[in-house]
């Protein structure tokens, strides 16, 4: 997936953050979100990217809460539900309809309601 290959690592990872290529770190919530290594980890760099100028990093960084809530079965909800839940009233569709999609999920796998969220 984008400049990930099977079998990254954190360094990859963070090698892609330094770099702070868009076009490349928007790839990085989803990756480290679906198959996290560690979920704190996993979790603050999603937190860093839920208010990164790019639309797709920002829309991707809120999406990977929604993965973070199914694979790990938990998220920091009184850090990670207002940053959704401003999210929800993003100017950008994307982020938007993302935003609804990890709202969504905090509720079906954590029972967490996100302001804003119509469910």
């Amino acid at each position: 997936m984008g400049p990930f290959q099977d079998g990254w690592t954190e360094q990859d990872v963070a090698a892609v953050i330094a770099r702070g290529v868009p076009d490349e770190l928007l790839y990085v919530p989803i990756v480290i979100s679906m198959d996290p290594p560690d979920f704190q980890w996993s979790q603050a760099i999603c937190i860093s990217l839920a208010s990164h100028p790019h639309v797709n990093v920002r829309g991707n960084a809120v999406l990977g809460f929604g993965h973070l809530a199914r694979t790990c079965r938990r998220i920091d909800a009184a850090t990670v539900v207002p940053l959704i839940a401003a999210a929800l009233q993003d100017e950008s569709a994307y982020v938007r309809g993302h935003a609804n999609d990890a709202a969504g999920d905090l509720l079906h796998y954590l029972d967490v309601r996100v302001p804003g969220h119509e469910s």
